[in-house]
C-alpha cells in the first residue's frame, strides 16, 4: 500500500515509460545496432537503427512498425531472432520517433518512397520487409513501387485490402474517422484502455492511470495532427480496385480475433495477391498478436524468412551473442541479472536499497503493463 501510494508522486519526477525506452535503447546497442538520423532532403529526416558493422555476406531485413509506441517497443522482443542471420534495420516512419518532414504528403506511398531513399542512403538496394499494421501498408507499397528492391514480404494484421465501405457497413469496431482518431491516437488514460481492449484478445490487468498518462505523455503527444492525416490517408476513399498487385513471396500473419482489421481482410488479401502469398492465423490473439503470442509470431517469421533459406542463413551464435541472448535486459533472466547487479553495486557503494528497489519495481511494471501497439 505504501509503494502504491508512492507511485503517483514518483511519476512526477521519474518517467516509467522513458526508463523503459532507455532500456530498449541499451538492448538495441548491445545487439549491435546504432541510431542514426538521415537527411533525405526536401525537409525530410528519418531516424533508423542500423548495424554498427554491416556484414556483406548477410541479407538485409527491415522491420517496419505500426501506430503506437516507437519501433523499439514493437520489435525489441523479436530482434534477437534475426540479428545473427540478417543485417537488421529498424526505421522510425515519418512523424514517429525522431522522423519528420515539412512536405505535405501523408500517404503510405510517400512513406515507402522515404524508406527507399533511407535504405539507399545506407547502401542497401535489396531487402526483405516485415510490416505490422500501418507498417504493413508501407511495406506493401514499397513492394509494389520498387519490386526490384524487395525480396520477401511479411504483412502482420495489415488491412491493405480494406475499403472505405467496410467501415460504413459496420465491419469494424469504429464507424467513422473521428472515432478512429480518438482510439488510435489516445490522449487520455480511458482512451488508451479502450485501445488496449480492442487490440488484445485476452483481458489485461487494470493499469493505474498514472502509468497510462506517463505513456501518453512520452509516446502519444507529438505530431498528433500529422498522425491523424496519416490515418485519414489510408482509410478515406480506399478501393481495392486501386490497389496494385505484388508478386514477391508474401507471408500474411493475422490474429484470429483482430478487432481493428478483422481476419476476413487477411483472407481477402491472400486471394488478391494469389499464389505467391500464404496466410498464418494465430489463435487466441487479436490485433496485438506480436505481443500476445510472441513465440508463435516469431515461429512463423523464422519459418518464412530463415528456414526457407536455411542454406544461406545459418550462422552459428558466437559466445558473446549467446551471453547477450541469455542476459538480454528485456528477458526474465536479464531483469534478474540487472536487479542483482544493482543490489551488489548499491551494497559496495553504501547506497540505500529502497530507491533502487522502487526503480526496479517500476521497470518490471512498465515491462508488463505497457502492452500497446
Amino acid at each position: 500500500m505504501v509503494l502504491h501510494a508512492m507511485f503517483p508522486k514518483l511519476s512526477r519526477c521519474f518517467s516509467y515509460t522513458a526508463s523503459r525506452d532507455w532500456l530498449y535503447r541499451q538492448s538495441f546497442s548491445v545487439a549491435g545496432l546504432r541510431s542514426v538520423a538521415t537527411n533525405l532532403g526536401d525537409g525530410t529526416t528519418m531516424s533508423c537503427w542500423v548495424p554498427k558493422i554491416n556484414h556483406p555476406s548477410k541479407p538485409t531485413l527491415v522491420l517496419i512498425h505500426g501506430f503506437g509506441a516507437n519501433a523499439m517497443w514493437q520489435y525489441g522482443d523479436h530482434l534477437h531472432h534475426f540479428i545473427t542471420h540478417y543485417n537488421v534495420y529498424v526505421p522510425d516512419l515519418i512523424f514517429f520517433g525522431e522522423s519528420f518532414t515539412s512536405r505535405p504528403e501523408r500517404t503510405e506511398t510517400f512513406q515507402a518512397q522515404c524508406l527507399r531513399k533511407l535504405m539507399e542512403a545506407h547502401g542497401v538496394h535489396r531487402m526483405s520487409l516485415v510490416g505490422t499494421s500501418y507498417g504493413g501498408f508501407v511495406g506493401y507499397s514499397m513492394a509494389a513501387q520498387f519490386p526490384e528492391a524487395v525480396d520477401r514480404l511479411v504483412l502482420c494484421c495489415a488491412g491493405v485490402c480494406f475499403e472505405e465501405n467496410d467501415m460504413k457497413d459496420g465491419h469494424f469496431a469504429v464507424s467513422n474517422l473521428d472515432e478512429a482518431f480518438s482510439i488510435l491516437l489516445p490522449q487520455t488514460p480511458d482512451k488508451l484502455r479502450e485501445l488496449v481492449k480492442l487490440t488484445h484478445w485476452r483481458p489485461t490487468m487494470d493499469v493505474p492511470s498514472f502509468f497510462l498518462a506517463d505513456f501518453i505523455h512520452v509516446m502519444c503527444s507529438t505530431h498528433v495532427e500529422e498522425k491523424k492525416e496519416l490515418i485519414e490517408a489510408i482509410l478515406k476513399a480506399r478501393q481495392l480496385s486501386n490497389l496494385p498487385k505484388i508478386t514477391q513471396p508474401t507471408l500474411i500473419v493475422w490474429g484470429e480475433h483482430d478487432l481493428i482489421f478483422p481476419l476476413e481482410l487477411g483472407y481477402r488479401l491472400k486471394r488478391y495477391i494469389g499464389e505467391s502469398a500464404e496466410i498464418a492465423v494465430i489463435k487466441n490473439a487479436g490485433h496485438g498478436v506480436i505481443l500476445e503470442e510472441p513465440k508463435e509470431f516469431a515461429r512463423h517469421l523464422k519459418s518464412f524468412l530463415i528456414d526457407t533459406q536455411s542454406t544461406s542463413l545459418s550462422p552459428q551464435l558466437t559466445l558473446r551473442e549467446k551471453i547477450q541472448k541469455i542476459f538480454d535486459i528485456r528477458s526474465i533472466w536479464g531483469a534478474l541479472a540487472l536487479c542483482c547487479g544493482g543490489i551488489i553495486l548499491a551494497e559496495l557503494l553504501g547506497t540505500p536499497l529502497l530507491p533502487l528497489m522502487v526503480i526496479m519495481l517500476c521497470y518490471l511494471c512498465a515491462r508488463f503493463l505497457f502492452i500497446y501497439v
